[in-house]
């Protein structure tokens, strides 16, 4: 993806400095059940995700690695036991997209992102697809633009509500295009897509693979990825810059931190774990049907990365006026 100005301007404030634990030895780890926490309910995504991590590294290593899942408070229940847990590796958090954003949307939460997680590695993204109604009048990406320039504030969009990864994807295409849209927030992205499907608000940014089955059954229709490359999974639709909007880009996406004072060496153990699961063809396989674009890493590229969406996203909220209380 094009390197994004707020991610080289995190770089160069040293902030990835900041990954340097102190010194230890990980020899012999893990030598114990490893457990990784989710944030959110058991059956969901993330969840499904972190039982196939779960599942490949406990091959590797002959340990246990338990999934504890801890939902509640848009995620932060979940990412503040792991930001208070010990820091030896043996707890580590199976974060997503909302921990960046939610450093601006909960100021009063009691961990920071940036402060108290050390970074491990990335797992991969899913970008976000601009999609309407099949029955919609826009064919593709530029007519719905035109038309939102033509009638500021007419065109509506929906999203599972308030600060949801739909709701800020939404407020970054109206940023990137310089449009005016209406946003309506619903309780949870099923009533948005049944609303959508009616004709009731214009259009959605969504995750792929939620919308994956109205898109083959020709109910919605895919106007563009919000990626600067086409999806496997949606090979027949164009990125947003193909489609006119060049530049923008969202998704939602999955990355494991541990607790801050981690010693550097049992980080780097736990990239090496993590880096090894997803670099077995199965367990890609068992991801990218899951609509995970699988993206191993090292540590320090996961934390540049976690920087510039704090940094992105923290843009986007304070511009929109975002609250969620």
């Amino acid at each position: 993806m094009h390197r994004k100005p707020w991610r080289a301007a995190a770089a160069a404030l040293g902030l990835i400095g900041a990954l340097a634990g102190a010194p230890s030895h990980a020899a012999g780890f893990p030598d114990r059940t490893l457990t990784i926490v989710v944030p959110f309910a058991p059956g969901g995504g993330v969840d499904m995700i972190g039982r196939v991590l779960a599942q490949q590294m406990s091959k590797e290593t002959g340990r246990t690695v338990l999934v504890d899942d801890r939902p509640g408070a848009s995620a932060n229940l979940g990412a503040g036991y792991v930001a208070r847990a010990k820091p030896d590796g043996y707890t580590i958090l199976l974060a997503a997209n909302g921990l960046a954003a939610n450093a601006t949307l909960f100021p009063d939460a009691p961990f920071d992102p940036l402060k108290d997680f050390a970074p491990v590695g990335k797992v991969g993204e899913a970008p976000l697809v601009v999609i309407v109604a099949r029955k919609s009048r826009f064919d593709n990406l530029k007519q719905l633009l035109d038309d939102a320039r033509a009638h500021p504030g007419k065109l509506t969009f929906g999203s599972a509500g308030n600060g949801s990864s739909q709701h800020l994807a939404g407020e970054l295409l109206k940023m990137d295009a310089h449009i005016q849209a209406l946003h309506v927030p619903y309780k949870g992205g099923a009533p948005a897509t049944t609303d959508l499907l009616g004709g009731r608000i214009d259009f959605m940014v969504q995750n792929p693979l939620e919308a994956l089955p109205l898109l083959r059954s020709h109910q919605l229709r895919a106007l563009a990825v919000a990626s600067d490359q086409r999806l496997k999974l949606l090979p027949e639709v164009p990125t947003a810059a193909q489609a006119g909007l060049p530049g923008y880009e969202a998704s939602v996406w999955w990355g494991v931190v541990a607790p801050a004072k981690t010693p550097a060496a049992v980080v780097r153990k736990l990239n090496e774990l993590l880096d090894q699961a997803l670099n077995d063809p199965a367990t890609q396989a068992k991801l990218e049907s899951m609509g995970v674009v699988v993206q191993p890493g090292t540590r320090q590229q996961f934390g540049s990365f976690l920087h510039g969406e704090v940094f992105k996203w923290r843009k986007v909220i304070q511009t929109a006026h975002i609250h969620v209380n």
